[in-house]
């Protein structure tokens, strides 16, 4: 008699290694988080990431022969690749540096039609992947000899200083170090120059060449590797900040974060502008967050990296009584019975606050206050970049005047003009969380055209905060373009391009370019077919 076949609604289900309790959430899982990668790899954005991937692989190859290098560098050497710092080799590492940072400057733009929405995208990056790409992009950086700058090799000369007892604050290196590989690759305009900065960024260089030694090429990783938790902190604050700014947070990562101006002068540059901005807007965020006495001690440690981190305290003072009004106002308890006297109660808190974290450093360190004086050091830099330096040279082409003669004198005019404008800022920029970080803005701008001296890596610290703020597309258009030329304007050495015509006016083109391929994908009509990017 034949056996019946089992009835397929309840037959029992056949045993697989895949039906076991973990087996299919594990392979599912594995198989989800591959298809996001491939799904991400071949999407518009995943271009983007792969295009300035290459660029950053680019420009860290290139810059072993044109970028700040060593003057003596023996492992170029051993590698047998000594031959791209001199002649041919130095033209090409060059060509290939800049290849590369048009390549970032491309995929920036691309990215950035992709996250607006213009272009005929849709604007549905995330802030997961525009994270993640961060990332990429740094990635090829972190192994570059220093690029478009010198000063991560006057950073580990001041904290060898430190390291060896001397205060940086008193001794310049040529005065400290006599000789050596460290003193050897400083630039010459800092050579004799004391230490500008806070006592917590005298620290790190401290503890890294305590580690290191006089290892250069291991004391400019260690710096770049110190330098990422305030990129860090650049990711989380600013999304932060568009909460109460008005502004969208994937936008605001993609031209505050991901701007080749930003990545590659602060990383592959290595300035402590990666620390101090990263704290600063962080600090910002925590105040907005009703957060106020942690957002001072942020602040404050910003401050012990670099003194322009303390703009914002001032501004804060007002963020504070505004939330201090409203939390009175909710609980019914009326207005503030003497605003007089709450500025000067929420001012000195925040002031005694401030002085404690910057004494506890200062004390660790075993340094004063030095460095306010050599805040001054600055006037030895003189480029078009500062408004003083232009307005004396348009001076001496329409008078007999000498430059050396007019330039203390357009540099005295701007040091009041900027005193009058912080002081405006500050009183008129109060009613409000947004007007207070505008004003916190407009400070930073002031301070940066109107300062003795201009590099284009102080342009993060306004662009951290205008990034938060909802942007039109015809003025993310002007930033685009400002930054590329910024970005441009400097030789990947170190040195300063914006005494040859040449290469102002080709910086200038590609500037124009990048601003309006924002907004139009092919603008100079060179592929008959409308591209998809």
């Amino acid at each position: 008699m034949p056996t019946p076949e089992p009835d397929t609604a309840t037959a029992a289900p056949t045993v697989t290694p895949e039906s076991l309790p973990l087996g299919p959430a594990t392979v599912s899982h594995t198989q989800s988080w591959r298809t996001r990668v491939g799904d991400f790899l071949r999407s518009p954005e995943g271009h983007a990431a792969l295009l300035g991937f290459w660029g950053a692989l680019m420009i860290t190859f290139g810059g072993l022969g044109a970028g700040a290098v060593r003057r003596s560098d023996p492992l170029l050497e051993q590698a047998h690749l000594s031959w791209l710092r001199f002649g041919h080799g130095y033209a090409l590492a060059t060509i290939v540096v800049w290849l590369g940072v048009l390549a970032m400057i491309l995929a920036w733009v691309r990215l950035g039609r992709i996250t607006i929405g213009t272009g005929g995208h849709a604007g549905t990056v995330t802030l997961n992947e525009l994270r993640a790409i961060v990332g990429i992009w740094i990635f090829p950086l972190l192994f570059a000899v220093p690029m478009f700058s010198q000063d991560v090799y006057s950073y580990l000369a001041q904290g060898t200083l430190l390291r060896d007892g001397f205060d940086p604050y008193r001794v310049s290196p040529v005065q400290g170090l006599q000789s050596g590989v460290l003193l050897d690759n400083v630039s010459r305009v800092w050579l004799d120059t004391t230490a500008p900065y806070g006592p917590i960024f005298l620290l790190l260089g401290r503890v890294i060449t305590t580690v290191t030694h006089d290892n250069v090429v291991a004391g400019t990783i260690a710096m770049r590797l110190v330098m990422l938790p305030g990129l860090a902190l650049m990711m989380w604050a600013i999304p932060h900040l568009t909460k109460h700014l008005g502004g969208k947070p994937t936008i605001a990562l993609w031209l505050a974060v991901l701007n080749p101006l930003v990545l590659i002068h602060l990383i592959g540059g290595v300035h402590n502008e990666m620390l101090m901005v990263g704290l600063m807007a962080a600090g910002i965020a925590l105040v907005l967050e009703h957060r106020h006495v942690a957002g001072i001690v942020v602040i404050a440690i910003g401050v012990a990296i670099k003194a322009t981190a303390g703009v914002a305290l001032p501004f804060l003072v007002w963020i504070w009584m505004i939330h201090e009004r409203e939390r009175r106002a909710a609980k019914n308890e009326g207005p503030l019975p003497h605003p007089l006297w709450t500025f000067f109660k929420i001012g000195g808190l925040g002031l005694a606050v401030f002085a404690a974290v910057f004494a506890a450093a200062s004390a660790t360190a075993g340094v004063g206050i030095g460095w306010l004086t050599a805040l001054s050091g600055s006037k030895k830099i003189i480029n078009w970049l500062s408004l003083p330096t232009v307005l004396a040279y348009a001076v001496t082409w329409v008078t007999p005047l000498r430059f050396e003669t007019v330039l203390p004198v357009t540099r005295a005019l701007c040091a009041l003009a900027l005193v009058a404008i912080l002081v405006w800022t500050w009183w008129r920029f109060k009613h409000s969380e947004r007007e207070a970080v505008l004003g916190i803005l407009i400070a930073f701008v002031a301070i940066v055209i109107l300062s003795p001296a201009a590099l284009p890596w102080y342009y993060s610290w306004p662009l951290a905060l205008a990034a938060g703020f909802a942007l039109s597309t015809p003025t993310l258009m002007v930033l685009v373009g400002l930054c590329t030329w910024l970005m441009l304007v400097f030789q990947p050495g170190g040195s300063i391009g914006l005494y040859n015509f040449w290469h102002v006016a080709a910086a200038t083109c590609v500037a124009v370019l990048a601003a309006v391929s924002l907004r139009t994908v092919d603008p100079l009509r060179l592929r008959a077919d409308k591209p998809k990017q």
